[in-house]
């Protein structure tokens, strides 16, 4: 069975879910939604995610939104196949739970505000509030310092494995690195500059940015 991701495939939180689709060898189909004209606003959306927020998952018969949520969903319900995301024992899988956690909590809101301000306001003539780019240069620099104390001693987030932790990372960096020049906030750290280059660098993630 096709899965349907409804959303824009540039938006950074349907990229998390192909990503993780593309990893485990799910078959998919993207049915765009033009956020930027307020698709996702539309009575015909709104009955699928009633927040108006994207991506969404047509799954056979079950609908399921939020973008980590799905994650976890395909990364068990397909746990034997494509690549394991989860970890192989209940400490592992809690490493990757604590790390999504840190991802979702402390680290993409950060990137989101500066991605908002440096890239999309701008374009749409709104006045960019430099002193909340700033702020969120400064926690983002906390949250990096923490994460490459944390990469020194391992490869990835919660082990030496790939997981969804490593994975949920992968859309906002890569707007950090490639797009609103602050690629030097993850090279100016060496263990997550390795890190950064190494998850980047997967055949899913290439995949991914082609779309």
């Amino acid at each position: 069975m096709v899965v349907k991701v409804h959303g824009p495939a540039f938006a950074p939180a349907t990229r998390r879910v192909l990503a993780c689709l593309i990893e485990k060898g799910i078959d998919y189909e993207i049915v765009h939604v033009d956020t930027l004209n307020g698709a996702n606003k539309d009575p015909k959306f709104l009955k699928l995610q009633p927040f108006g927020v994207v991506p969404v998952i047509e799954d056979g018969d079950f609908t399921l939104y939020e973008s980590r949520a799905i994650l976890r969903y395909y990364a068990e319900k397909y746990k034997s196949e494509g690549t394991e995301l989860l970890g192989k024992t209940v400490e592992e899988r809690g490493l990757v739970e604590q790390w999504l956690e840190v991802e979702g909590q402390n680290y993409h809101p950060s990137i989101y505000n500066l991605l908002v301000h440096l890239k999309f306001f701008p374009k749409m003539g709104v006045p960019v509030d430099m002193k909340l780019v700033e702020e969120s240069e400064e926690k983002l620099a906390k949250v990096l310092d923490i994460y490459e104390e944390r990469l020194s001693k391992s490869k990835y987030l919660a082990g030496d494995f790939f997981s969804l932790a490593d994975l949920s990372h992968l859309p906002a960096t890569e707007y950090l690195v490639n797009d609103i020049g602050k690629d030097y906030m993850i090279r100016d750290r060496k263990h997550v500059s390795a890190w950064w280059d190494d998850i980047s660098s997967r055949p899913s993630w290439k995949k991914v940015l082609q779309l």
